[in-house]
């Protein structure tokens, strides 16, 4: 063997050729491409969510009333009273409970109203209007109105006595019994007609050759929604969920606007009672921590969904379909 020769081969098989060269300058140019368009999104992403959470963060180890110097350092004490407040606890129940009935009563209704209005009639693009309308309209506004109806003289018990149910009217929003529900079917209201919109946007890429099918096989057409349809929706029906779960963890004005979080707490949830704590009681310190509490609970349900409900949509599953298939 000759050295020179080997030594030779060695250099040629190590010094990058043209070829390489422009290979190597076309990554540095994707990955400057990459950074000079993601660097402003990273830049306000990291100036508006993860500094004011590592503010808060900060500001929840102290007992601190917003004015002066931060001094007084009390560790984890905020956390240990805002857990131990059975305020606190019900407002956390609230929101769990709000996240759930959401999913249990605005999924089916959007889901009807979506396979109905997705059939040809006379005025259809006008109800498609008029069911997103709720939606559209500012949280201030909508509460406001809601607000004036429930009232004792207001619309709804007038309505209600109009009809000759006048034995079921009451303060709807000065009731603890029926405050939460009256605030749920305002959220209903409000917020099922995104869920509509989405369900009619998702049905629009159902192939219309898979109702023709099942049409000539002689499936009804309630047959057809249930085996091919409302299936072939999973995707659309789990983005909504995750929406909606993450919307009623963080809810806030529409609560604020009808109840502020009463009558004796009913209604109240995790951000009014924040919000309470720190402007009414001037406690930011206490207040941070409990938005750290929300900051997490949310990050970690969300987390949780992404993980076991909503991966099956990204693909990630695959390579696992894989390789069960090849040990079969």
């Amino acid at each position: 063997m000759n050295p020179g020769a080997t030594g030779q081969a060695t250099a040629w098989s190590v010094a990058p050729g043209p070829r390489g060269r422009g290979a190597s300058s076309n990554a540095w140019r994707k990955r400057l491409e990459i950074f000079f368009f993601v660097a402003p999104a990273l830049l306000l992403f990291a100036t508006f969510v993860l500094l004011p959470v590592v503010q808060a963060a900060r500001y929840s180890v102290f007992r601190w009333n917003g004015l002066g110097p931060m001094d007084n350092f009390i560790g984890f004490q905020n956390y240990v009273m805002a857990l131990g407040d059975t305020v606190f606890q019900r407002s956390v129940t609230n929101n769990l409970t709000i996240a759930v009935l959401s999913i249990a009563i605005q999924l089916p209704i959007g889901v009807l109203i979506a396979l109905l209005l997705n059939r040809k009639f006379p005025g259809q693009t006008a109800m498609r209007v008029i069911v997103f309308v709720p939606y559209v309209l500012a949280e201030v506004v909508a509460g406001v109105i809601w607000k004036l109806l429930l009232q004792p003289s207001g619309g709804v018990n007038a309505f209600l006595e109009a009809i000759g149910l006048g034995g079921v009217t009451q303060s709807w929003l000065a009731n603890s019994s029926v405050a939460l529900w009256t605030v749920m079917g305002v959220l209903t209201w409000k917020y099922c007609g995104l869920a509509i919109v989405l369900l009619l946007a998702g049905l629009q890429g159902v192939p219309e050759e898979l109702h023709e099918a099942a049409s000539i096989d002689g499936a009804s057409w309630w047959q057809t929604q249930r085996k091919i349809t409302i299936p072939l929706l999973g995707p659309t029906i789990r983005t909504w969920m995750f929406l909606s779960m993450i919307g009623s963890l963080q809810l806030f004005d529409m609560v604020w606007i009808l109840t502020k979080g009463g009558p004796d707490n009913a209604t109240s949830t995790m951000a009014t009672y924040l919000i309470r704590q720190g402007t009414e009681r001037s406690q930011y310190g206490y207040s941070s921590a409990v938005a750290i509490i929300l900051f997490v609970i949310s990050f970690v349900i969300a987390g949780l969904f992404q993980k076991l409900v909503m991966n099956r949509d990204s693909g990630d599953d695959k390579p696992k379909q894989r390789r069960k298939k090849v040990s079969r």
